[in-house]
C-alpha cells in the first residue's frame, strides 16, 4: 500500500475526463465522488478499470442553481453525453437508477505534461495506465445517485431511497470499498474515509463498515465477496467479520447460483486460490455451495493407519497449477484449474479400507470423471467442450503417474497420447502438479520419470503424427470383406487393430493391419465373403 497526499491524488486523477466530470457537476450544482474499487486500488497500486461515481445533491443549490434533478447520477451522465457527443456512448438503466458512459480511449489518455507532481513512481504508473488503455477500445464510467438501502429477509434485492453521500458509504460492503474522492473543482482530490478504510488496508484486513451481521444478512453475496477479496488481496478477515460469516452462512441459500459461481471463478483465478477455499470452509459456506469438495476434508484413521487429507492435497495441486513455470493464458487457464480442483473429487465415494493395503481409492479418477457433469450442471458452469475438457483431464490424471511409476514403454505412452489428444500438455501439467509427496526422494524420482514421459511423448508425436492418424483398415473394408452390415462387430475389429498398433504388437501399415484383421475375425467366427475368396483364388 502507498500513502497518497491530496496533491498526488490530483495528479493521479489528472486525466481530462475526471476534470470534465467535476466541471459538469459544478455547472449543475451537484457533488460528485469517485468511489469504491477504483479508489481502493489507487492506494493498493493495483490496475483497475471499474470507475464508479456517486452523485450527490448538496443541502442547497450551489452555483449551478436551477431545477434539482430527480436522479442526479443519470442527469450528470446525460449532461456529459451532450458535451462529448459522438465520442461517448450512454446507457441508462432506469430500473436500477444508474447510467453508464463509455469513453473513447483518446478522451481518457493521460499526458505526462498534465502532472503537477513529477516522480518516477507516478510516471511509471502513467505509462502502465496508457499501455492498458491502448489495448482497450473504451473505458466505462458508471454514475449513480447517492442512496440508502433497506432489505427484506427473503431477498437480497434492496429497497432504494434517495440519500446522502454518508448514506451511500454506509451501505458499502467493506471499509476498503467505502472510500470516496471528490471530483468537484474546489475539492478535487479530497479523500473521504468514514470507516478508516486506509487503516484496514495498512493492516491488511477485510472488515465491514457497519455491523457485519446486518451487512451479510442484508446481502448474503457479500460473504462470497468477503472471501474473494481476502483471496485476491491476501488480506485477513477481521475476527468479528469472520464470526459473522459463520453465523450467517445459511443465508447464502437465497443467492442465485450464477452470482455464486461468478465469485467462485474469481477466487479460482486468484494468484493463490487455496486461500479462498480454506476461508469458505472456515466460514461454513463450502458445505452449502460445494458439498462434494467439502467431503474431501478430514482424515480417517483405522488400526493406526490414516490417509492424507485430500482437501488440502487438492488445494496444493490447485496452487501448483496457478503458478507453473509457463502459466496458461485466457479462459483455458480457468478450466485447467477446475480440473485440478476436481481431480480427486471421486475419492470420498471410492474410499475403502483393506486390511493388507490400508486405505484405497481405486478408480477414483473414473468416478470423479462421472461426477463432473452433475457438478457443472448444479453450479451453472458451461456444459459444452469446456466441461468435456475437465472430464477428460479428471479421468486421465492417473495415467501419466502410472506410466512414470513403471517402465516408460512406447505402447503405454502412445495410448496416452491418442486418448489425451491435443490436451496432452495440459494433462502432463496437471499430473506434475499432483506430485505433492513429502518424501523428497520419491518426488524427485517421479519428476525425473515425468521428464522421460515428456521426451517419449515428443518422440512419438514426431514419429506417429498422431493428430492426423487414422486406422489403416476402414469400417467399409471390414464390412466388405466379411459381408457385414454396420454393427458392433465392425467396431470391435477396428478397436482391436488400433490397440495392436498402439501397443506396438503390429506395424502401423495397411498390410499388417489387414493380416491382423483376418486373425481377429477368425477368432470371432467370421468368414470371408465368397466373392472375396474367388478373387483371392
Amino acid at each position: 500500500m502507498r500513502n497518497i497526499s491530496r496533491e498526488e491524488m490530483r495528479s493521479l486523477l489528472s486525466a481530462p475526463i475526471f476534470h470534465e466530470i467535476g466541471k459538469t457537476a459544478d455547472e449543475m450544482g451537484l457533488e460528485v465522488y469517485l468511489v469504491g474499487g477504483y479508489v481502493r486500488d489507487l492506494f493498493l497500486e493495483r490496475p483497475s478499470k471499474d470507475i464508479d461515481c456517486v452523485v450527490n445533491l448538496p443541502p442547497s443549490p450551489s452555483q449551478g442553481g436551477g431545477e434539482r434533478p430527480a436522479n442526479p447520477g443519470i442527469a450528470l451522465a446525460q449532461a456529459l453525453k451532450k458535451k462529448l457527443g459522438r465520442r461517448a456512448h450512454l446507457s441508462v438503466f432506469k430500473n436500477f437508477g444508474t447510467a453508464q458512459l463509455k469513453f473513447l480511449i483518446s478522451e481518457f489518455r493521460v499526458q505526462s505534461s498534465e502532472f503537477k507532481v513529477q516522480s518516477s513512481k507516478v510516471n511509471s504508473e502513467l505509462s502502465t495506465l496508457n499501455s492498458e488503455l491502448s489495448t482497450s477500445r473504451a473505458l466505462e464510467v458508471e454514475f449513480v445517485g447517492a442512496r440508502r438501502e433497506s432489505y427484506s429477509r427473503d431477498s437480497r434485492k434492496p429497497i432504494v431511497e434517495d440519500g446522502t453521500l454518508e448514506d451511500d458509504l454506509d451501505r458499502r460492503d467493506f471499509t476498503i470499498n467505502a472510500l470516496a474522492v471528490c471530483l468537484n473543482e474546489d475539492r478535487f482530490g479530497e479523500l473521504i474515509d468514514r470507516f478508516d478504510g486506509l487503516l484496514d488496508m495498512e493492516d491488511r484486513l477485510i472488515a465491514t463498515p457497519l455491523d457485519p451481521d446486518i451487512t451479510f444478512s442484508d446481502d448474503p453475496l457479500r460473504m462470497m465477496r468477503c472471501v474473494r477479496f481476502a483471496t485476491q488481496l491476501r488480506f485477513q478477515i477481521e475476527d468479528e467479520t469472520q464470526e459473522a460469516l459463520v453465523r450467517n452462512a445459511e443465508r447464502i441459500k437465497i443467492i442465485s447460483q450464477e452470482r455464486i459461481i461468478d465469485e467462485l471463478n474469481k477466487i479460482m483465478l486468484s494468484p493463490r486460490p487455496s486461500i479462498g477455499f480454506v476461508e469458505l470452509s472456515r466460514a461454513g459456506l463450502l458445505p452449502i455451495i460445494f458439498p462434494e469438495l467439502a467431503a474431501l476434508e478430514g482424515v480417517e484413521v483405522r488400526n493406526g493407519r490414516g490417509h492424507k487429507d485430500n482437501f488440502y492435497h487438492t488445494l496444493e495441486v490447485l496452487d501448483n497449477i496457478a503458478s507453473p513455470p509457463a502459466p496458461l493464458q485466457g479462459e483455458r487457464l480457468l478450466w485447467l484449474r477446475w480440473a485440478a480442483l476436481l481431480h480427486d473429487i471421486g475419492k470420498p465415494r471410492s474410499k475403502r479400507w483393506e486390511p493388507q493395503a490400508g486405505w484405497t481409492f481405486k478408480n477414483h479418477n473414473y468416478i470423479g470423471q462421472k461426477m463432473v457433469a452433475p457438478i457443472f450442471r448444479r453450479l451453472k458452469l458451461p456444459l459444452d467442450e469446456r466441461m468435456h475438457y475437465v472430464e477428460k483431464l479428471v479421468g486421465l490424471h492417473m495415467r501419466p503417474i502410472a506410466i512414470a511409476d513403471d517402465e516408460v514403454t512406447d505402447s503405454a505412452v502412445r495410448r496416452l497420447l491418442f486418448e489425451a489428444g491435443d490436451d496432452i500438455d495440459d494433462l502432463m501439467t496437471l499430473c506434475e502438479a499432483d506430485i505433492t509427496s513429502k518424501n523428497a526422494e520419491r518426488k524427485q524420482r517421479f519428476l525425473q520419470n515425468f521428464q522421460l514421459v515428456r521426451e517419449k511423448l515428443a518422440d512419438l508425436q514426431a514419429r506417429d503424427n498422431y493428430r492426423t492418424w487414422t486406422n489403416p483398415v476402414t469400417g467399409e473394408e471390414i464390412m466388405e470383406t466379411f459381408g457385414l452390415q454396420p454393427c458392433r462387430k465392425v467396431g470391435v475389429i477396428k478397436q482391436a487393430i488400433k490397440d495392436a498398433i498402439w501397443e506396438s504388437r503390429i506395424e502401423n501399415t495397411h498390410e499388417a493391419a489387414h493380416a491382423y484383421m483376418l486373425e481377429v475375425a477368425k477368432e470371432m467366427g467370421l468368414k470371408i465373403k465368397r466373392e472375396k475368396l474367388k478373387i483371392k483364388n
